[in-house]
């Protein structure tokens, strides 16, 4: 009998997975490439939200569990995962700037903002008011972790690449049956995925699609990623990942025109030289309505968890998140009530 069943496999099962092999734990994962949104995400690492410059949601305690926990996956699989490099917010105004050091003076924010305003100096950047540059961040690799992950999890037998059928998943006294496997616990990390899934669907998860192009420009000549109403992020050899638009009425996967459209004319607005979209990409996050992760135990199966919910951060949440679980399950450490999602029971929870 294995010890788990995980349902998913993107950046939450990729970290429950990691987890439990850790703990020596047998578990195997079930994942049909049916979600894309952390293959599609830019990986990025920012503990600063910088539209209104104000910090993310416990950034600092997720900024270091989860930057040694990408090193150690480096290690690991053997390949660079992790890219440190600066996000410049480009100023609309003096008063964004005089903004900017108001917020200097928050402590959870001064670590992570240069005091000193940067002036633009590349001729294809439009930045009339200067630069903002924030500290601590980058990207991991989000393609190439998870096409390496997985490829090691296959290695060791704790993989297995087919749609999960909840209709044969039965509930027996003590354990779970699917098929002919035979587990203790099962923990679903499905993303998106979770709306079809009966045992968690009561739970308030919105997805906002988010797309972004992917651009060619010789001229630019960009080493640092630039936030503005749009995202530049290098990507090497002349290429560069802009996006990304928020839809939270779109549940389509495919891309769409109208995005694409969108962000090349935002990007017209912050750049002058020429370029051509190379690729578009979509994927749909997994968004709470309160705008935390659902985290915990099913309300009425008490070895069914889920561990999802992340949106756009799932990066730096998502490692948090997934230890928080385990340590739940297997050390019954309690979880935070802002992140378990037995705070939907009484409110969305009909109970049979």
């Amino acid at each position: 009998m294995l010890d788990y069943i995980v349902v998913g496999l993107g950046l939450s099962g990729l970290a429950i997975s990691e987890g439990l092999i850790n703990r020596k734990k047998s578990f195997l994962v079930f994942e049909d490439n049916s979600q894309s949104s952390s293959y599609v995400a830019g990986g990025i690492f920012n503990p600063v939200i910088l539209k209104r410059f104000t910090p993310a949601w416990n950034a600092a305690e997720q900024m270091e569990t989860a930057l040694p926990f990408y090193r150690n996956l480096e290690q690991k699989l053997r390949v660079k995962l992790v890219h440190e490099w600066n996000i410049y917010r480009r100023f609309h105004s003096v008063e964004e700037q005089n903004d900017w050091f108001i917020a200097l003076d928050k402590p959870k924010l001064s670590s992570f903002l240069d005091p000193e305003i940067q002036k633009n100096t590349n001729p294809n950047l439009k930045a009339e008011y200067s630069l903002g540059k924030v500290l601590k961040t980058g990207n991991v690799d989000t393609v190439k972790l998870l096409d390496n992950y997985r490829d090691y999890l296959n290695e060791k037998g704790h993989f297995e690449n087919e749609h999960f059928d909840y209709s044969t998943l039965e509930l027996n006294q003590g354990y779970i049956q699917y098929g002919d496997i035979q587990a203790k616990n099962i923990i679903f990390c499905e993303g998106f995925g979770l709306k079809k899934n009966p045992f968690f669907n009561y739970l308030p998860l919105r997805g906002n699609k988010g797309e972004y192009i992917v651009i060619h420009s010789e001229e630019l000549q960009l080493d640092f990623a630039v936030k503005a109403s749009v995202f530049i992020m290098p990507l090497g050899n002349d290429l560069y990942k802009v996006g990304a638009t928020y839809d939270n009425k779109d549940k389509t996967p495919g891309v769409t025109a109208g995005s694409r459209e969108k962000l090349v004319k935002e990007l017209q607005k912050l750049i002058r030289c020429d370029f051509r979209v190379v690729d578009q990409v979509a994927g749909i996050r997994p968004a709470v309505s309160d705008r935390k992760p659902l985290v915990g135990t099913h309300p009425e199966i008490s070895n069914m968890y889920c561990c999802n919910g992340f949106g756009s951060r799932g990066v730096l949440i998502a490692p948090n998140m997934a230890e928080a679980l385990l340590k739940n399950i297997e050390s019954d450490n309690s979880l935070h009530p802002e992140i378990d999602l037995q705070r939907f029971t009484k409110k969305h929870f009909k109970i049979n």
